[in-house]
């Protein structure tokens, strides 16, 4: 684990240690005009999103009740071990998502957060999204500025050579056609190692994995670097649909929160950490953020968001 992200967390708590700090805490506000004043003039503007985003797009979590694929959690196969154990069961799952992702679309939270960026970055302002998600809709509704700290579903590297590329085949390789059904009675297809996806690469020929950060394994350096660089910089900061449970990035925003930039925190709950954020809107994401990111101000009547310039009825 990279050294400076003990440290900032321990600047941190040694902050919320401190006498008065933890009184000093009000609710977050849900008032949608004072965001917007804010987010008018933010000109570095952080937004982290987790697993809550693409659940609005009917993408599997694969957490709490429900969330196994066949007899297995994810915890149990998105691990070095069980890649060495089992490649042919861990290949099955991986290419089960791939493909089940293969039919999902960004939904209207990722679609603002991707007008977003365009509509200020023509204004000299800029937007940066820090996904846990390894499911590439951010890029696919158009964002540009993205650190994908945990990978991507459609990136491989290869075990030999580490040769690390994008790769959408589906199937990602002959042996896995018609393969991963998530179904608890499936039988495990046990593919030999040698059909299972192969390195391009000249010469190599190596065992490729999913290029996605699994249990046990440390972020790429480089990533929590760029990130830490935007959450130190950023004057406004989103958090929408994350836990706030799933460490570093749990403590990326209440990182930005000591240094008294505003958080707005996007969520169908409250989280750990959303006592520390200055704003909370509650509800879905893909019904909460449009509206607070939309280039003409809308505001709340009867129940239902409005455009500026639509008059109530």
């Amino acid at each position: 684990m990279i050294v400076h992200q003990f440290t900032s967390r321990a600047r941190l708590f040694a902050h919320l240690r401190k006498p008065g700090v933890r009184q000093a805490m009000a609710r977050p506000s849900s008032d949608l005009a004072a965001f917007r004043e804010i987010f008018s003039k933010s000109k570095n503007i952080a937004i982290i999103t987790g697993a809550g985003v693409s659940a609005e797009s009917g993408v599997p979590t694969f957490r709490g009740a429900g969330g196994y694929w066949r007899k297995w959690e994810a915890q149990e196969l998105a691990t070095p071990e069980a890649f060495a154990r089992n490649p042919s069961r861990v290949w099955e799952f991986y290419h089960y998502r791939r493909e089940v992702m293969l039919t999902k679309n960004p939904n209207p939270a990722h679609l603002a957060i991707a007008e977003c960026e365009e509509r200020l970055s023509k204004q000299g302002r800029k937007v940066t999204v820090i996904t846990q998600n390894i499911d590439e809709l951010h890029r696919r509704a158009g964002s540009k500025n993205i650190l994908e700290i945990h990978g991507s579903l459609f990136k491989t590297r290869c075990m030999t050579c580490s040769h690390e590329a994008a790769n959408y085949k589906s199937p990602i390789c002959a042996a896995l056609e018609g393969k991963g059904a998530p179904d608890p009675n499936t039988q495990d297809a046990e593919i030999p190692v040698q059909h299972l996806p192969r390195c391009e690469q000249t010469g190599c020929h190596g065992l490729l994995r999913p290029a996605v950060v699994w249990f046990g394994e440390t972020l790429d350096a480089d990533i929590l670097t760029r990130a830490e660089k935007v959450l130190d910089s950023c004057d406004l900061c989103l958090v929408v649909g994350t836990s706030s449970v799933v460490y570093p990035a749990a403590m990326f925003a209440p990182q930005v929160a000591v240094r008294g930039v505003p958080v707005a925190e996007f969520n169908m709950e409250n989280t750990p950490a959303t006592m520390r954020f200055k704003f909370h809107f509650h509800g879905p994401c893909g019904t909460t953020l449009p509206p607070a990111l939309a280039h003409i101000y809308c505001y709340k009547y009867q129940e239902k968001w409005l455009l500026c310039d639509e008059q109530p009825v």
